[in-house]
This record gives C-alpha cells, structure tokens and sequence, in this order.
C-alpha cells in the first residue's frame, strides 16, 4: 500500500469515530426519547445504520493494522509490481490507456487505480515494457501492449 493510501484509511477512520460515531448515536438517543421502541422504526434504522458503521470501522482497523507500505523510492520500473503506472495500448482498437495497480483498499477506477487483484493487474504483473500480453477478463480476452512503466 502507499503512503498516501495508508493516511486516507487513518483520516476515514478519525472521520468515522470522531464526526460519525456521534452522530450515530445521537440519531439513537433522539428516537429512544420518541416513546415504545417495540414499534419505533426510526430507532430500529438508527440501530441497523449503527451497526453498519462500527462495521466499517472494524473493517478499517484490520485493514490499517494488516497494512505494508512499500517504499516506492526502492520499487523498480524493469517490470510491473505494485505501484507501478502502466501506459499500455489495446492492440485491438489502438486505445492508450493508463493504469496504476494498488492495493485494494486504494482502487479507484475514476483515478485510473487498479486493484491489484484485478485481471488485467494480474495479467500485467511481472511483464516487461514492449511485452504483449493477452488478459482474460470477463467479457472475453483484451490484448494489450506494455508501452511505458513508471512508479509513482
């Protein structure tokens, strides 16, 4: 995982205890006060919704404290690893495309960010530039050309 990866788990994290927590149990406090509980559906979703959120949070803590981070000072670019940025081509359609494989708490397509669990990220893993490679993915086989890889 990179660094930058790493403090926007820590800051979703603070943001959830800090800011969302309380809300949280606000929102419970506030149908508490309505009266019979038996038959009151705001607190049942103030309940379920905080459930879902210490939910997250768990999940977060392990993801943090199962966390690496990789130096990218010491990452190579003589081939595709995990925070490499690959610019390949689809030799099918010519189309250029970039991507940079993450950590799977780091994707985001949006951001050209793939999981490295992806496909392609695995199809890509280990190649060289010029490489040609053949992917299967869901609908079907891509074909794509390693142009350049770089890091960061």
């Amino acid at each position: 995982m990179s660094q930058e990866g790493y403090d926007n788990l820590i800051a979703e994290l603070q943001r959830l205890e800090g800011v969302e927590r309380p809300k949280a149990s606000a929102a419970i406090a506030e149908a508490r006060d309505k009266g019979d509980l038996s038959e009151n559906s705001e607190y049942e979703a103030a309940k379920e919704a905080q459930a879902h959120l210490e939910d997250r949070i768990n999940r977060l803590k392990l993801t943090i404290a199962e966390a690496k981070i990789v130096d990218t000072s010491r990452l190579s670019t003589d081939s595709v690893q995990i925070l490499s940025t690959v610019e390949m081509t689809n030799l099918k359609t010519n189309a250029k495309m970039t991507y940079t494989i993450v950590s799977e708490s780091e994707a985001n397509l949006r951001e050209g960010k793939i999981s490295i669990k992806t496909p392609i990220a695995q199809g890509l893993l280990n190649k060289k530039e010029g490489d040609e490679v053949e992917i299967q993915i869901p609908n079907g086989t891509i074909k794509l050309r390693i142009d350049k890889i770089t890091v960061g």
